[in-house]
């Protein structure tokens, strides 16, 4: 009787465990299907799509050259982030932003002018980590993304309301994309945008910034989802259609 209790043990751990390993390969799906997604972004942004050398990676810019996703393609040797977002800070500084009052994540700077952007720029976003990534090959943007799929998974976000994916850059900023650019649908104030830059006005607030004035961005509540509830939260969100 012992040996066919532990049978049963054994075996109802075992359907524990493949389970629990069927769970993660459905978790899984949301990583998989934003690669391909991402990369159909990727396809229609054409040449806005470059290496970036300072960052050690890639950088994809909005169609008016005001911002700028950029990951990385090797954490050990990226200098400040490896995934962030770049953009036009004078929109910020009209708005009244005072940069010696912004957070640890944030970066101000002035440069050579990028496009359209100006020579005074803003960076904000997070360190995933120090791995030396590799690759079959090259690396390419496609492949940097995968990284963050396959290493830091908690870095991708689904939502779901919007039918968005998104790259987590770190308190509450992030840069989203649609998952079917020929039917997706952003919220009721800002329609069919195939990416987004998305910003969280409340560090910026806390800097002087009014977000009502900043040119260029819309100042918004968007749904998210917290805990199986859905509850709607303001950001600053630049929107563009690449279709």
């Amino acid at each position: 009787m012992k040996k066919v209790r532990k049978t049963i043990a054994l075996v109802l751990a075992g359907s524990a465990v493949l389970m629990l390993f069927a769970a993660c390969a459905e978790l899984d799906v949301v990583g998989k299907q934003s690669i391909n997604s991402f990369s159909a972004v990727l396809n229609a942004s054409g040449d806005k799509v470059k290496a970036d050398e300072l960052n050690v990676g890639w950088a994809l810019t909005a169609p008016d050259d005001s911002a700028r996703f950029i990951w990385s393609e090797d954490y050990s040797i990226a200098p400040l982030h490896d995934v962030m977002l770049e953009f036009d800070a004078q929109p910020f500084l009209n708005a009244g932003l005072d940069t010696s009052k912004l957070p640890d994540n944030y970066a101000f700077y002035e440069g050579e002018t990028m496009g359209e952007m100006g020579s005074k720029m803003l960076m904000v976003g997070k360190k995933l980590g120090k791995d030396k990534l590799k690759y079959n090959g090259d690396p390419t943007p496609l492949a940097a993304y995968e990284q963050i799929v396959n290493k830091y998974r908690d870095s991708i976000n689904y939502h779901t309301s919007l039918d968005h994916y998104g790259v987590k850059l770190g308190d509450g900023n992030m840069f989203e994309w649609a998952k079917d650019m020929k039917t997706n649908i952003y919220d009721n104030s800002v329609q069919d945008k195939d990416i987004v830059f998305v910003l969280n006005p409340e560090p910026l607030i806390a800097a002087g910034v009014e977000p009502e004035k900043v040119e260029g961005w819309v100042y918004a509540q968007v749904p998210i989802e917290e805990n199986g509830k859905t509850t709607q939260v303001w950001k600053l969100l630049k929107p563009f259609d690449l279709t």
